[in-house]
């Protein structure tokens, strides 16, 4: 028992990664009722950004916590951009197709994001720069220790989980969104721009993952084209687990699985956390199909 405290300060850091990128899956589908699987392919465009960037700033491999912010803006701001252009070019021109044809759209625009990725910025794995000072405690307790790797990535997405709560819920933008999200055609006739809210959406939510993707690449210093293949599929199933289309839902889920892939790795084995982590969403969907969180719908068919 000594060492679970330790667990779960590693649990709430891997926790608030999930929940970032989970943000995006749950805000598209909210609005688009679609599964935005190139989701984590953004996330790994924001990791690249940020290290291309650090690149041709002539960052060293140790940051300061000012170029870690300069970092983040960069990867934000790329991928927000990735997300627009893919909404735009790929998903606007099918807003009235099939579900399922968007559905395998959103596969084939994440194939060619890993494999565009393969061939432009190789396969070998890139180092990225870390933390300065990152094996310094800030905070001390018996066994339990709190570094600035972990602090940082708390902060950071606390910090942009109130952002998004202060848009959605306290400006007009976000009085659109939730408008657009409970009935899309009725929005429309009252004079909201939809196509601008499902832009936005995307937007806001490729900007999350593309701070994602250089918070773990400080943790995990080795990146690559395909390093956001497995990452978004457990936010997904965090998004999910929460009750997709909802926002505390994707914060609660992605907590839920940060924490149950730490305790399975610290107190059994990781060679099975995944198996766990898909079993618990498996279970969760016998049980109560909409999630934690989520509100069961009734359609007709």
């Amino acid at each position: 028992m000594g060492e679970l405290p330790q667990q779960l300060i590693n649990g709430l850091t891997l926790g608030s990664i999930y929940a970032l990128i989970a943000l995006g899956y749950t805000m598209v589908y909210g609005v688009l009722r679609l599964i935005n699987f190139a989701h984590g392919d953004i996330y790994m465009l924001g990791a690249f950004a940020g290290y291309y960037v650090a690149r041709w700033l002539g960052f060293g491999a140790e940051l300061s916590i000012f170029e870690v912010l300069v970092l983040l803006l960069s990867a934000m701001v790329f991928s927000a951009l990735a997300g627009a252009v893919i909404e735009r070019i790929a998903y606007r021109p099918l807003r009235r197709a099939p579900r399922l044809t968007a559905l395998i759209t959103a596969i084939g625009v994440s194939l060619f994001l890993e494999y565009g990725g393969q061939l432009v910025f190789k396969t070998d794995p890139k180092a990225f720069p870390q933390l300065a000072n990152t094996d310094t405690a800030l905070l001390r307790l018996g066994e339990t220790v709190v570094g600035r790797q972990e602090v940082l990535t708390f902060a950071v997405a606390i910090i942009l989980l109130f952002v998004l709560w202060m848009i959605v819920y306290r400006t007009r933008v976000g009085k659109a969104m939730r408008a657009v999200s409970f009935d899309r055609e009725t929005a429309s006739l009252m004079g909201i721009n939809t196509d601008a809210i499902i832009l936005l959406t995307f937007v806001i939510g490729s900007a999350f993952a593309g701070a994602a993707g250089v918070l773990v690449a400080m943790q995990e210093p080795s990146i690559t084209p395909m390093m956001g293949l497995l990452r978004g599929i457990k936010a997904f199933t965090a998004a999910v687990l929460g009750g997709i289309g909802s926002i505390p839902g994707a914060m609660v889920g992605g907590l839920a699985i940060g924490m149950t892939e730490t305790m399975v790795s610290g107190y059994w084995t990781s060679s099975y956390r995944d198996a766990v982590v898909f079993g618990v969403l498996i279970f969760m969907l016998l049980i109560r199909p909409s999630g934690l969180l989520g509100r069961g719908t009734v359609e007709k068919v």
